[in-house]
């Protein structure tokens, strides 16, 4: 399984961007996707979950702000990433968990800054 991250860049503060994460190879019908994110200084974020039933789950520090939506016909998840904020400046990472495994893309950096 490989999964490809995009959608990082600058954007000024108040904008907004989205992620895409793409996943190939035998990946079964039931499983979660993630996206995380690494801070300089900062531990590693959980940012928001979603499950192959649709569940969704947010941190609390992009609730109402970021959308974590997924298309299982292309194994594809997306976050919407709205009214950014410099404090959203980090390396995104996009996970899936699979029965007995998980997977990590490569990261897509984001920055806030005017």
């Amino acid at each position: 399984v490989q999964l490809q991250a995009s959608g990082g860049g600058l954007v000024q503060p108040g904008g907004s961007l989205r992620l895409s994460c793409s996943a190939s190879g035998d990946i079964a019908s039931l499983n979660v996707f993630h996206w995380y994110r690494h801070a300089s200084g900062k531990p590693r974020e959980l940012v928001a979950r979603v499950t192959s039933y649709g569940s969704t789950h947010y941190a609390d520090s992009v609730k109402g702000r970021f959308t974590i939506s997924r298309d299982n016909s292309k194994n594809t998840v997306y976050l919407q990433m709205n009214s950014l904020e410099p404090e959203d400046t980090a390396v995104y990472y996009c996970k899936l968990d699979l029965i007995g495994s998980s997977y990590w893309g490569q990261g897509t950096l984001v920055t806030v800054s005017s």
